[in-house]
């Protein structure tokens, strides 16, 4: 193989690694790992999904196993690299942070993760090593509990009213951070979706704060901005503040 053709290769597999949001040489659980995350984002019938991302993340898989994750087009084979361990987060501990205990060989560590980490970057565990030395984290964030996280950006569905999405109106949104409203027009083309803004992660480093991307759903269940609206007056308006 000719010396451009490897770099060409390389370049390649970097790119590949970069689309499932791994960085460097990883294991086949990392890598089975990340793609299963970046896929089911992907996914077009799922909140936040688009059909090329999908296609992307497919072929960067399959490029990736062709080489094999650890073969010399990754590392030089005289000089192998270890997997990188990889930290598990869930959207909201992304969002606010957490201690998150981690599974090392056979020690468990606890680990301090600050808010607005992003899939793909590297946190430094100091002196985590077996040797003392420093120990970087892969990290990788996966959807629970209705969110995921795509870049900076947070993505969920949130049920609403057939008829406030064909007649129009202002829709409750219960977030992570709050209740919030928005306003949508008549006979929106669906999937409606809403951006409310500066609610995906957090500002941190170069990278500014996400958006929350909020699809809505039809649900014959979800009240009516009517219903609504009564439902929240009652809750102010409670028979001890009226009897006052």
């Amino acid at each position: 193989m000719s010396a451009s053709r490897s770099r060409s290769d390389v370049a390649a597999v970097r790119e590949a690694l970069s689309t499932l949001g791994l960085h460097g040489a990883t294991d086949a659980a990392s890598l089975k790992a990340a793609f299963r995350a970046a896929v089911k984002a992907a996914r077009p019938d799922q909140a936040g999904g688009d059909a090329e991302r999908f296609r992307r993340v497919i072929a960067a898989y399959r490029l990736i196993q062709a080489h094999g994750p650890a073969r010399p087009v990754l590392a030089p084979p005289c000089e192998p690299l270890a997997p990188t361990p990889v930290l598990t987060l869930t959207p909201l501990q992304a969002l606010a942070g957490a201690r998150v205990d981690l599974r090392l060989g056979e020690r468990t560590v606890r680990v301090a993760v600050p808010a607005g980490l992003r899939t793909g970057e590297h946190l430094r565990l100091r002196g985590g090593a077996v040797d003392g030395g420093h120990l970087y984290l892969a990290v990788l964030i996966r959807p629970q509990d209705g969110l995921s996280v795509m870049g900076d950006d947070l993505f969920m569905s949130w049920p609403t009213s057939a008829r406030l999405l064909e007649e129009g109106g202002r829709v409750e949104i219960e977030t992570h951070a709050g209740t919030r409203s928005a306003w949508i027009t008549p006979e929106q083309t669906a999937p409606v979706r809403i951006r409310l803004k500066n609610l995906g992660l957090p500002a941190r480093g170069s990278r500014s704060a996400g958006h929350l991307f909020v699809t809505l759903t039809p649900s014959s269940d979800a009240p009516s901005a009517a219903e609504d609206m009564l439902v929240r007056f009652t809750r102010v308006w409670t028979p001890e503040r009226l009897a006052a």
